[in-house]
């Protein structure tokens, strides 16, 4: 049984293609279904089933975000079952999901705290967030783009921040003026068939001080969640270790409804973490989708995990049976 570490991903890995690929006769997605319900929401297995791929529907923060999480936790519980997990950890979003799949929350209060955050941000008015590529074509750290991130960040008199730190790419947030400024002060990249910088769709500026009132409005909504110690360790956006041996259940809860929320989330020291920390034999990637591919690829290159140096060495490593990452949907 092979040692491995799970990676949840965040907002934006639902597409069309993920639609229609929910078993509807799984239990956790008529749980799912029963608790969406007392929301007023439309069931999962209706937004799955539909004719057509809506953005506005489907996209919708309070619809997605319970389509990526259920998903997610389906194939989780699958990579569980088949290996050994060493440890998990998640992109902004995809932490949430950590929390439940490692059982510091259960599956219900698992699904409160996504669809309570998700409601509060369909409230916010106003900013966004964008990604810029800080890595060449052969994904190696280039200081360059680095720099430009920065002195963007920098020069916005307050206005734009550092969001998410992908390893290979920089998610950036903003109000409005600061995300029109961005768009202007961060230089053009090609990188294949995308132009960078580029504003994401129905993100709000999350992981910044723009969203204190969602952070305070959450600790209130969620106060009766019940705060476990994990069965498996858990590495939050800082690179913080929660164990089944040592977490404070207070800190916990106090990280995911506070800094987690306003402060940057460093996914790439939680990646970092995971292997220097725990060595697994591959990091597996629930779905839907497969965007933390290129991006944890772009970290082992950065870590030098396995001798891999290069987009070819990581290209080639993929290609053998024991491929590093295994992406769990395509």
């Amino acid at each position: 049984m092979k040692r491995v570490a799970i990676v949840l991903p965040g907002r934006g890995s639902y597409t069309e293609a993920s639609m229609r690929r929910l078993p509807a006769d799984d239990p956790y997605v008529a749980r799912a279904d029963e608790l969406r319900a007392g929301y007023g929401l439309a069931k999962l297995t209706e937004l799955d089933t539909a004719e057509r791929f809506s953005a506005g529907t489907h996209l919708r923060p309070a619809n997605v975000s319970l389509l990526i999480w259920i998903t997610s936790m389906i194939d989780a519980r699958a990579a569980m079952e088949a290996n050994r997990v060493v440890c998990v950890a998640g992109n902004s979003m995809g932490w949430y999901t950590a929390l439940a799949v490692a059982g510091a929350l259960d599956f219900d209060d698992g699904f409160r705290l996504v669809q309570e955050m998700s409601l509060l941000q369909e409230g916010l008015r106003g900013g966004g967030q964008c990604i810029y590529p800080v890595v060449d074509e052969e994904w190696r750290t280039d200081p360059a783009r680095r720099a430009a991130v920065d002195a963007a960040v920098e020069s916005s008199n307050g206005q734009a921040f550092h969001s998410i730190d992908l390893g290979g790419y920089a998610v950036l947030a903003g109000s409005d003026v600061g995300m029109a400024h961005l768009m202007r002060e961060l230089p053009p990249v090609q990188v294949g068939k995308a132009r960078y910088p580029f504003k994401l769709v129905q993100h709000g500026p999350y992981h910044t001080p723009l969203v204190a009132e969602v952070s305070e409005e959450a600790r209130a909504r969620l106060a009766r969640l019940t705060w476990r110690r994990p069965r498996v360790p858990m590495i939050d956006g800082r690179g913080v270790r929660y164990t089944p041996w040592s977490t404070d259940t207070r800190a916990l809860r106090d990280y995911t409804l506070r800094a987690q929320v306003i402060e940057p989330y460093d996914f790439r020291a939680s990646v970092r973490v995971a292997l220097r920390e725990y060595a697994p034999d591959a990091v597996w990637l629930p779905g839907p989708g497969n965007t933390l591919g290129g991006v944890c690829g772009q970290i082992l290159i950065q870590e030098r995990w396995r001798n891999i140096r290069s987009r070819a060495d990581f290209d080639a490593a993929q290609a053998e049976s024991d491929a590093p990452i295994v992406s769990m949907r395509r």
